[in-house]
């Protein structure tokens, strides 16, 4: 019988370290500093360009969502002239085999988009807050930006929820942490 127990043991906890997909986390929670070095080799390769040029550019983490499903990003690259508001999704998502793991993505908004992005989403509930006020959780707004669809609904204590569809992602963002991100952004713009 012990025989058999340590093999479901075994087999369990092979499968648990087999099932880990190599570029994803398995963690619960997201924080800046992990964005942080995540979001660097895709700003690099993705936003910035790779070269043989020797460049300089600066990341700088703003905010995590207390759901831990979506972290903002600042970066500048001076010679490149490029700057710009970084959000980090993550995410449960399934493998071919079944097992779900944690995957992320980034999504890359140039300045004066991420500046309209910002704007868009706080005029949208400064102009409907008493509709979200009214009935909390049943009352809601949306809109498209760019590829991105955003559902806000107001809460009992006077706060809002945001969620972001991108992707296949589907990330909540609190009151706090916009508020942060959209501060900090606008504060160590170049």
């Amino acid at each position: 019988m012990k025989i058999i127990l340590a093999n479901i043991l075994s087999i369990a906890f092979l499968n648990s370290v087999y099932s880990q997909i190599p570029g994803f986390l398995e963690a619960k929670e997201f924080s800046k500093e992990i964005s942080l070095f995540k979001s660097k080799e895709f700003l690099f390769q993705s936003v910035l360009g790779s070269s043989e040029q020797v460049t300089s550019f600066e990341v700088i983490p703003l905010a995590a969502a207390s759901s831990g499903e979506l972290t903002t990003l600042l970066y500048a690259c001076e010679s490149k002239k490029k700057e710009g508001l970084i959000l980090g999704f993550y995410g449960l998502e399934r493998n071919e085999f079944g097992q779900t793991y944690m995957g992320f993505s980034f999504k890359n908004i140039e300045k004066e988009k991420a500046i309209e992005f910002l704007n868009k989403i706080e005029k949208s509930i400064e102009e409907n807050k008493k509709y979200l006020k009214e009935n909390n959780d049943f009352n809601n707004i949306f809109f498209k930006f760019d590829d991105m669809d955003i559902l806000i609904w107001g809460l009992e204590s006077g706060f809002y929820s945001i969620r972001i569809f991108w992707n296949g992602f589907d990330s909540t963002w609190d009151k706090t942490s916009f508020d942060r991100s959209k501060s900090r952004f606008l504060k160590n713009l170049k």
